[in-house]
C-alpha cells in the first residue's frame, strides 16, 4: 500500500533515533538532520547504520524531501571522521574484512549523497566545528557546502601511516584538482575555512555564529529553481563522474594498508581518539591541538636526525 505524503514523512520521522535527530520544515519540504554520536562525535557503525536506515526512508519515499540538510548537535565538532578506537581492535585483531565492510558502509552512504539529485533531492551541509579526516570527506558529497570561519579541517591520517580512503580523493579531486588533493592528503596537514574555499571545496564561508542564517538562506535560494538546479547537477555528475567501483577499490585499499600499521601508528591513533574524548567533555582542547602536538614531534624528530642526533625529542611526551 502506498502511504500519502504525511503518513510517509510521520513514519520517516517517527523512528527512535539514539545518534541523530530530525527537523522538518513544512514549507521548505526540508529535512534537517543534526548529528550526536556519544562519547565521541564520529562515524561509529551505530550512527551510520542509523543514518542509513533515514536515506533508505527518504528514497523510499519520493517527493516527500525536497532538501535534505545535515549539521552536527556537538559543540565546535562537525565530526572527527573515522571511529579511531574501533580501527585499533580491528587492526590489532587483525579483522580485514570487518574493516572492508567498515569502509564500505561508508561508500554507501556517501554514494548515497552522490545521487541524492535524481532523487529530487538537494543537499546541503553547514559544518560549525572541527572536521577532521572523514569529517571532511563526508561533507564535500553535499550539493552545497557552508563553513564557519574558526572551523580546521583536513585529511591528517599520513601522520600515522594510513590515508583517507571514504571519497577524499575523488571529491577532492573533482572539486579543486588532483595537485590539491594530492597535496591535502599527502601533507596531513590541517587547513582553514578559507583556504578550503580558495581551493574549491567550500561554497561559503560565514562568520561564526550566522551558519544559521547562511543555512536558511541558501536553501531558500534554490527552492524556485529547484527543478533547473537538480537536472544541472545531475549534468555536473556526467561530465565529471565518480565510479562506486573506484570507491570501493580504494576502500580496499584502505583496509589493506590498515592492517600493515605498526604498534607506534596504533599508539598515535589512540592518542588522537583520548583528545577527542577531552573534546567530547567539553575541554578547550581535543584532536586537532592533539594533531599539532604530533606535528611537531615529527618536526623536532626530523631535525634530530637531520643532525645526526637520537633521544626524545622536544615537546614530544
Amino acid at each position: 500500500m502506498t502511504l500519502s505524503k504525511d503518513d510517509a514523512l510521520a513514519s520517516m520521522l517517527g523512528r527512535p533515533y539514539r545518534t541523530i535527530r530530525l527537523e522538518w520544515s513544512p514549507d521548505l519540504a526540508m529535512l534537517r538532520v543534526r548529528t550526536c554520536v556519544r562519547p565521541i562525535q564520529c562515524y561509529s557503525l551505530a550512527a551510520m547504520t542509523e543514518m542509513q536506515f533515514l536515506l533508505d526512508d527518504v528514497a523510499g519515499y519520493p517527493g516527500v524531501v525536497r532538501h535534505l540538510v545535515m549539521t552536527s548537535d556537538v559543540p565546535h565538532v562537525f565530526s572527527f571522521g573515522g571511529d579511531l578506537a574501533l580501527f585499533v581492535l580491528l587492526v590489532r585483531a587483525g579483522d580485514l574484512e570487518s574493516l572492508k565492510m567498515y569502509g564500505r558502509r561508508c561508500i554507501d552512504l556517501a554514494w548515497w549523497l552522490e545521487n541524492a539529485a535524481k532523487r529530487g533531492i538537494h543537499t546541503t551541509v553547514l559544518v560549525q566545528g572541527d572536521a577532521l579526516g572523514g569529517g571532511l570527506e563526508s561533507a564535500l558529497p553535499f550539493h552545497k557546502v557552508i563553513f564557519e570561519r574558526s572551523v580546521q579541517a583536513g585529511y591528517p591520517e599520513v601522520l600515522f601511516n594510513l590515508f583517507p580512503g571514504m571519497g577524499a580523493w575523488n571529491f577532492t579531486i573533482r572539486k579543486a584538482g588532483f595537485a590539491v588533493a594530492n597535496d591535502m592528503v599527502l601533507s596531513g596537514r590541517l587547513y582553514t575555512a578559507e583556504e578550503l574555499q580558495q581551493r574549491g571545496l567550500v561554497d561559503l564561508v560565514v562568520n561564526d555564529g550566522e551558519g544559521e542564517a547562511a543555512l536558511e538562506q541558501a536553501v531558500r535560494a534554490v527552492e524556485p529553481r529547484l527543478r533547473g538546479t537538480l537536472a544541472a547537477l545531475q549534468a555536473q555528475r556526467f561530465a565529471a563522474p565518480i565510479a562506486y567501483e573506484s570507491l570501493i577499490a580504494i576502500v580496499d585499499q584502505w583496509a589493506e594498508t590498515a592492517l600493515t600499521l605498526t604498534d607506534r601508528d596504533l599508539r598515535l591513533m589512540e592518542r588522537l581518539v583520548r583528545a577527542q574524548a577531552r573534546k567530547a567533555g567539553g575541554s578547550d582542547e581535543g584532536a586537532v591541538e592533539e594533531i599539532k602536538r604530533i606535528e611537531l614531534g615529527e618536526a623536532w624528530q626530523a631535525v634530530r636526525v637531520a643532525q645526526g642526533l637520537v633521544g626524545t625529542p622536544p615537546g614530544n611526551p
